[in-house]
């Protein structure tokens, strides 16, 4: 039996692990992708402490490295129920896997955004995607579109100029919601067109993507506008409906856990994006680790 399973291997699940280790529990890290979470899809993090610029995978992987040495057993399975017992907690994974332990931490972070539109599944990893960094060579001199206009969205079309012929970036609003500075180098870039107050509305079918249809936000005309591919980035999704008997949910699906990162269960805390938060940056999921793990251990030395 486990001290803490850790569900999520994000920065806020690997931060708990760390300092669970460190205090001389148990851990399991479960996670159902690659360990690191949102911030693998980022290529440069320039507000983290310590580095003045680092991509998300390496950033990523330094803090696996860690959890590594620090001794924390870790499982690439997906935790799809948590079940109380008088012992504590089994986390049940969709691979058929059975964890007991006496206290637990979600971490699940969050997925990303859909449009919502038909065709969208379809043409997913085959003309849409949501990482510039990961599927952004496939577009080298190519025409594309981002939809977004926050940070992320702005980092993506960035890194998407550099190699793409041109790029459009499309915002549902009449403003980017991004840094200054990041809009400032988009407008600098000769082979990008900001088209705000706009929205997706069609997906053209066909064997292959080829266009989109825009939509303006006001007046309700349409224009078709054919790109080679489509990066979106309107934002995350969390994924705690599974375990919802333990940890309250707030309207829009994360869990209602205030900055003490408790539930309404004794032994189960939250970490990280999954949270409901004001700002979800990785400097915040890290800081949730770390509080999340300290009440893990103070619950556990009290039994």
């Amino acid at each position: 039996m486990y001290d803490i399973v850790i569900v999520g291997a994000g920065p806020a699940g690997l931060t708990a692990a760390i300092y669970a280790r460190r205090a001389g529990k148990s851990v399991l890290l479960l996670d159902k992708g690659a360990f690191g979470g949102q911030i693998t899809f980022s290529p440069k993090v320039e507000n983290y402490p310590g580095f003045e610029s680092i991509s998300g995978t390496e950033l990523a992987d330094h803090m696996v490295e860690q959890v590594l040495s620090q001794g924390a057993d870790v499982e690439v399975e997906n935790a799809v129920q948590v079940e109380q017992n008088a012992e504590g907690f089994s986390v049940v994974t969709e691979e058929g896997g059975r964890y007991d332990c006496r206290s637990v931490i979600l971490a699940c972070g969050a997925r990303h955004r859909h449009l919502g539109l038909e065709n969208e599944e379809k043409f997913i990893g085959e003309g849409i995607s949501f990482c510039a960094v990961c599927d952004g060579a496939f577009y080298k001199n190519k025409t594309v579109a981002l939809i977004g206009g926050g940070n992320s969205a702005l980092q993506e079309a960035i890194l998407l100029s550099e190699t793409s012929e041109k790029v459009y970036v499309i915002q549902n609003l009449d403003f980017l919601t991004g840094e200054k500075r990041l809009e400032e180098i988009l407008r600098s870039r000769g082979n990008v067109e900001i088209i705000t107050g706009t929205v997706v509305s069609a997906i053209a079918d066909g064997d292959e993507f080829h266009a989109i249809t825009l939509k303006d936000a006001k007046t309700g005309e349409e224009r078709e506008l054919p790109v080679a591919g489509m990066f979106v980035a309107i934002g995350l999704v969390p994924e705690n409906g599974a375990f919802a008997d333990l940890a309250k949910l707030d309207e829009a699906g994360y869990f209602d856990s205030g900055e003490n990162c408790l539930t309404g269960t004794a032994g189960v805390f939250v970490a990280g994006d999954c949270r409901k938060k004001g700002v979800r940056q990785v400097t915040t999921a890290t800081a949730d680790g770390a509080t999340a793990a300290i009440a893990a251990c103070r619950y556990l030395d009290s039994l």
